[in-house]
């Protein structure tokens, strides 16, 4: 059964349960009228404002995308129009199966009138309602601090970098690694020689010509001597 169904079912029967309620204590207590005709009102515009929270809570937590959510004005104004027409048939039957003063109208004009009413008292507390619960949800996954769009794009970055950090900059010691597995020294103790080969070459005595003594003449005898 669709939703607008159920819910336009629902709201049909507690109308007419408050009217019920309504006629009767009206010809019991006829000048509490006025106090009680406002005090079912307002039942019935918060069973529609309850429900229609409900379903834009529900709404928003299950797509966390407003584009991706249901179309809930168009249910709820099926839902508005099924309760109105069939709320104002009932409360007529009821009236005369009854004998109670639900109503002054007739068929007629429960169906159309009345129903027009009660369309409205349906349909705007209910949208109100379903968009103050998809704002509560929003606000709520905010400040819980739940992962968006930026995160994950943050995510991706530092993974892809992490990536490039590998393929790059372990290069070299990855080739180190190759070049000892292909000449069979999985120790690599070749490179490791090749290294202090290389420290000790850096090391050695580059001096081409013998140092200059002043004390000394050029065919190696000594100043002093003369």
């Amino acid at each position: 059964m669709n939703g607008w169904v159920v819910r336009g079912l629902g709201l049909a029967l507690a109308y007419v349960v408050v009217r019920t309620f309504l006629g009767a204590a009206v010809t019991q207590w006829p000048q509490q009228g006025s106090i009680m005709r406002w005090f079912a009102l307002i039942l019935v515009i918060l069973a529609a404002f309850a429900w229609g929270a409900l379903d834009g809570i529900r709404d928003r937590r299950a797509y966390p995308d407003p584009d991706d959510g249901a179309d809930l004005t168009m249910m709820w104004l099926k839902a508005a129009f099924v309760t109105g027409v069939l709320a104002g048939a009932l409360s007529w039957f009821v009236e005369i199966l009854l004998d109670i003063a639900i109503t002054n109208g007739g068929l007629f004009f429960e169906v159309t009138s009345a129903a027009a009413f009660t369309v409205l008292l349906v349909f705007v507390p209910a949208t109100i309602a379903v968009a103050l619960g998809r704002l509560f949800v929003a606000r709520e996954t905010s400040k819980s601090g739940v992962p968006g769009e930026d995160f994950e794009d943050a995510a991706a970055e530092s993974y892809a970098g992490s990536e490039w950090s590998y393929e790059h900059g372990s290069q070299s010691g990855y080739d180190s690694d190759a070049g000892s597995q292909e000449t069979g020294d999985p120790d690599n103790t070749g490179a490791d020689n090749t290294r202090a080969d290389n420290t000790r070459a850096d090391n050695t005595d580059t001096e081409v010509f013998p140092a200059v003594d002043k004390d000394r003449r050029p065919d190696g005898a000594d100043r002093a001597e003369q």
